[in-house]
């Protein structure tokens, strides 16, 4: 793993998001979802009323790994082995245990497994909203694609309708509805 380690801004809020890890320009940009891929994430938020700073400043960023995992040989980024997960996963459990996030939007596969780690498909969780415990903590999950210009699954079908259930589903939530508004709960 590649420092430095890129965290969101520290703020206490009942929706955390949790990605893979960051990219070779989140390190130098000093915070996650900075590049290509936070581009199209941000673009999602906003369709569903809550632009990129106000995302950044209401909601809690969280990643499996907190360095960038280093260029994968066949092209894009490494994904992180089960060890540098293991490294890094006593930082998402006392996210977790402090935050108590009522609504957990894991992005991309490897993060969507390590809430549920039961799913073997995308298609399986992505539209859909789970109840589940993470870390001791019972919450409401609704996972994302990984927004990254080299994956086309949110593209394209089913990729494209379950991703847009999926917002729906997120711009319902109670939790969310309170970012949007900017009420602190906190």
């Amino acid at each position: 793993m590649i420092g430095p380690v890129v965290s969101g801004t520290p703020v206490m809020a009942e929706v955390m998001m949790i990605g893979q890890a960051p990219g070779d320009k989140e390190g130098p940009a000093g915070k996650p979802f900075a590049w290509t891929a936070g581009k199209t994430l941000f673009k999602w938020y906003a369709s569903i009323g809550v632009d990129e700073p106000e995302f950044r400043a209401r909601a809690y960023m969280a990643a499996v790994c907190r360095c960038f995992p280093g260029k994968n040989p066949k092209g894009g980024d490494r994904v992180p082995d089960p060890t540098e997960i293991a490294h890094c996963a006593k930082h998402l459990r006392t996210e977790v245990e402090i935050l108590r996030p009522a609504l957990l939007l894991p992005v991309g596969k490897l993060a969507i497994t390590q809430v549920l780690p039961e799913v073997e498909q995308l298609a399986d969780v992505i539209g859909k909203q789970i109840r589940t415990t993470f870390h001791g903590h019972t919450m409401d999950v609704i996972a994302l694609p990984h927004p990254s210009g080299a994956s086309t699954w949110h593209r394209m079908e089913p990729g494209k309708s379950l991703l847009q259930q999926a917002l729906t589903l997120v711009a319902a939530h109670p939790a969310w509805k309170r970012l949007q508004a900017g009420i602190a709960t906190r």
